[in-house]
C-alpha cells in the first residue's frame, strides 16, 4: 500500500548555530510504502535506528551507497529495487544538500513497523535541514519534533491510535532527555519543545 504523507516544514527549536542551513529545502510530501496488513508496533524507541524501514531510490542516486531493497524489506520491496544503505543517512543528508536536490525527488520511504516509521520521519527531517552535527542533542531534538508533528498530522491516514502516539511521545521524551544528559547539558522543561 502506498500513501502520501503531509510533512510540512517545522520550526527550528535549536539555538542559533546548531544548523548551518536549516530548511534549505522546504519539506512538503513524502510517499510511503506500508504493508497491506498495517504497521507492527515496535515500541518503545531505541537509541539506534531499528530494522523495518528503508529509503527507496526512485530518482537519481547522487552517488550514494545503495543496496538491494529485498535484502532489507523482503515481501514489501520488489526485486530490483535499490535502497539507501542503512549506514548512509549522514551521507544522504550531506549529498542532498551539496547537490541542492529535493529529497522527495530521490527517495520514498518503505516501512513495516511503527518505531521504524518514526525514525524514517526523523531522518526525513535531517534531509531537509543541514548542520555540522556538532551539538547532537539539539540537532536530534529538531528531528524528534518534526517526526512527532508529522505523525500527529497524518494519524488518520496511517490508522494510528491516540494511545500509540502518546506512548511514542513518552519514549521520544526519554531518548531526548538522555541525549542532553549524555552531553552534560541540562535544559529546564525541555519537554516544552516537543509537540503536545
Amino acid at each position: 500500500m502506498r500513501i502520501t504523507l503531509a510533512v510540512p516544514p517545522q520550526p527550528n527549536v535549536a539555538p542559533a548555530g546548531v544548523f548551518d542551513a536549516y530548511a534549505w529545502c522546504k519539506s512538503d510530501t513524502l510517499q510511503v510504502l506500508l504493508p497491506d496488513t498495517g504497521l507492527a508496533p515496535g515500541l518503545p524507541l531505541a537509541a539506534d535506528n531499528p530494522p523495518g524501514f528503508a529509503f527507496v531510490f526512485h530518482g537519481a542516486h547522487l552517488g550514494l551507497p545503495a543496496e538491494p531493497g529485498e535484502l532489507h524489506l523482503p515481501g514489501l520491496l520488489r526485486p530490483g529495487s535499490m535502497v539507501l544503505a542503512p549506514y548512509a543517512i549522514d551521507d544522504a543528508t550531506d549529498g542532498l544538500y551539496e547537490h541542492k536536490t529535493a529529497p522527495r525527488t530521490v527517495f520514498l520511504l518503505a516501512v513495516t513497523r511503527f518505531d521504524a516509521l518514526y525514525w524514517g520521519l526523523h531522518d526525513w527531517c535531517h534531509f531537509h535541514n543541514h548542520g555540522p552535527f556538532v551539538e547532537r542533542a539539539w540537532t536530534e531534538l529538531c528531528c524528534d519534533v518534526a517526526a512527532l508533528a508529522w505523525l500527529r498530522l497524518n494519524r488518520a491516514a496511517l490508522g494510528l491510535q491516540a494511545s500509540s502516539l502518546n506512548e511514542l511521545v513518552q519514549s521520544a521524551h526519554q531518548l531526548s532527555a538522555q541525549r542532553f544528559a549524555d552531553g552534560g547539558v541540562f535544559i529546564e522543561a525541555w519537554e516544552h519543545f516537543l509537540p503536545k
